[in-house]
């Protein structure tokens, strides 16, 4: 009785109409979750264009405040960076008033006769104790300007950041969130002066947005998030550009933690509504499927059964013969017969098409590499040099014109060659694109002709070029005073290079042909 029970449930549960209620309600669970996450997603877009737009304004209102003063910003961001160290600032300060007063009273008496407006007075001018005051007065002012900004705007922090490139620093020069100094000059949770020159390292990796708006120069369409002691919030850069100089980052975040959970529960709400009326029309949708197609396909179900149990063909024509009307059941089964009749074909052409496939990538990769590596140093060769010229010239067009081309040429080649031998002369090529590799390691290599090596100057390898050359000549030199060493042993080199100068070179070519100059 118990076995009967146990029977009678496995078979309803493994019934079609049972598998079909689960399947829509999986579907019907899909739906909810898609739809749920576009909503949500297309609320966060919204919203977060709307966040962007504000964000923005902000930035670009203190910009505009600090190109107003112009050279005065300036000098004070210069004396910042070299000073702040030395300076005490009152934390509590809630006005720059009085530090305007004291900078007007030691300029009264060193020049009594001079104008008393900060921007009538030239910097370079003043004395060491002038200057500190006038740094005191401006910092005070941008500070408060900053803080106000930020209350006006209804904004959780406002900042301004001077980059370190080569540390991956940013500077909070002017910090919205004020810290305490304590009296041996470090960060502390009570003092009686503002702890200035805040640094933190940043890395460009986990913080792109920050350092591309740095790099370009440009406001990016997008915000860095954060995510910490002051809570979840947006961060959006305005590059601050004076007289075509930049000079740091204005940084305004906006908190997106209430936003966000109010946007979610508008989106479980409407979830539910969905779920609600997708219910009822599933339910009926499946009484209908049940009563009209779930009978025929019972009878498909048991014809498949049979023949995966015998794999005869003949199951085919029993098929055809049960299934003989138009509607899309009847044609599944004819199908499904057919499909049994070329199975055995297909898989046999399948198998013989994948081999084919196989065999032609393999070829496809194999002349790729030959197309585009050299040989003999196994370095890419003169055409995908031609393909690296290609992305320089569109960098150029962009406006990323930092880069340049070294030309590294061997000396006596074809004395090696006559001399010892061919073999000799590629022994000495490989031993020279050794060193090119090695002390151009963070630079792509190329060998441009027979016996001269190309170096694409980037980032580290463009500003450092002058050290690299002194670099690889040492190593020539080196070299040649070693012993035990043949003659095709002891290479040298001409080395040359030219770098992109706008007053020089109309484009790409013309770089590449004072670095060919440079090597003959």
């Amino acid at each position: 009785m118990f076995m009967e029970k146990k029977k009678r449930a496995f078979r309803e549960t493994d019934s079609l109409r049972f598998k079909f209620s689960v399947i829509f309600a999986v579907f019907s669970i899909c739906i909810l979750i898609f739809t749920g996450i576009a909503i949500y997603t297309n609320q966060m877009k919204s919203y977060k264009k709307l966040c962007l737009e504000h964000v923005r304004n902000v930035g670009l209102y203190l910009e505009k405040l600090i190109q107003n003063s112009g050279e005065e910003f300036i000098n004070y961001q210069n004396y910042y960076m070299e000073h702040f160290a030395e300076v005490d600032i009152p934390y509590d300060f809630d006005e720059y008033g009085s530090a305007y007063m004291d900078f007007q009273v030691l300029v009264a008496n060193s020049d009594p006769e001079h104008l008393s407006k900060p921007s009538d007075i030239r910097f370079a001018n003043l004395s060491d104790e002038e200057k500190k005051a006038y740094f005191i007065y401006w910092h005070e002012y941008w500070l408060l300007t900053f803080e106000h900004a930020r209350k006006a705007f209804d904004l959780p922090y406002t900042y301004y950041l001077v980059p370190k490139e080569e540390e991956s620093i940013m500077v909070y020069m002017i910090d919205g969130e004020r810290t305490h100094k304590s009296p041996d000059g470090k960060k502390a949770e009570e003092g009686e002066y503002l702890y200035l020159g805040d640094e933190y390292i940043n890395p460009p990796s986990r913080y792109p947005v920050q350092w591309n708006t740095w790099f370009t120069g440009k406001m990016q369409d997008d915000f860095q998030v954060w995510d910490n002691e002051w809570g979840y919030t947006y961060a959006y850069y305005v590059p601050l550009i004076i007289n075509g100089q930049k000079y740091g980052l204005i940084g305004t975040e906006i908190n997106v933690d209430k936003i966000n959970k109010t946007i979610l529960n508008n989106t479980l709400w409407q979830s539910g509504v969905m779920a609600i009326g997708l219910t009822i029309l599933l339910i009926l949708l499946l009484l209908l499927i049940s009563q009209r197609y779930i009978r025929k396909i019972l009878l498909l179900e048991s014809q498949v059964r049979k023949f995966s149990i015998e794999k005869d063909l003949k199951i085919t024509y029993e098929i055809k013969s049960n299934f003989r009307g138009w509607n899309e059941i009847d044609l599944l089964g004819k199908q499904f017969a057919d499909m049994i009749q070329e199975l055995e074909k297909y898989m046999r052409n399948l198998l013989a098409t994948n081999k084919e496939l196989i065999d032609a990538k393999q070829q496809a990769r194999i002349m790729n590499e030959l197309a585009y590596k050299d040989s003999l140093t196994g370095i890419r060769n003169k055409n995908s040099f031609d393909s690296e010229m290609l992305r320089i010239k569109e960098q150029a067009m962009g406006g990323k014109d930092d880069f340049g081309f070294g030309l590294i040429k061997l000396k006596n080649l074809k004395r090696t060659n006559e001399n010892f031998g061919q073999d000799r002369g590629n022994i000495a090529i490989k031993s020279l694109c050794e060193i090119v590799c090695e002390v151009f390691k963070h630079s792509p290599v190329f060998r441009f002709d027979e016996d001269i090596f190309a170096v694409v100057l980037e980032n580290s390898d463009y500003r450092n070029i002058e050290q690299l050359v002194r670099i690889i000549n040492e190593e020539f030199e080196s070299l040649k005073s070693l012993k035990g060493l043949d003659p095709w042993e002891r290479v040298s080199a001409t080395v040359g290079y030219a770098l992109y100068d706008e007053k020089l070179d109309s484009g790409v070519q013309d770089v590449l042909e004072r670095a060919q100059q440079a090597v003959k």
